[in-house]
């Protein structure tokens, strides 16, 4: 597993790990999250990917409210 967020701009989907990392929860919260959420788009592919896009737009959104 690659230690960067996002390793270059043409990365279209992030790791569970990934997504742990960004909100700084344990990898079991963001597969937790990724298993619940209908607020961005959550791919299996083997491994789970969360659609880099849609997830960028949540998150700017979680952390855009005062």
């Amino acid at each position: 597993m690659e230690n960067t967020i996002c390793s270059n701009d043409s990365q279209r989907t992030y790791t569970a790990e990934q997504v742990a990392r960004i909100l700084g929860v344990s990898v079991r919260t963001a597969y937790y999250l990724c298993e619940r959420t209908t607020e961005f788009k959550v791919i299996r592919l083997g491994k789970r990917c969360v659609h880099k896009e849609s997830f960028d737009r949540w998150l700017d959104g979680q952390t855009s409210v005062s």
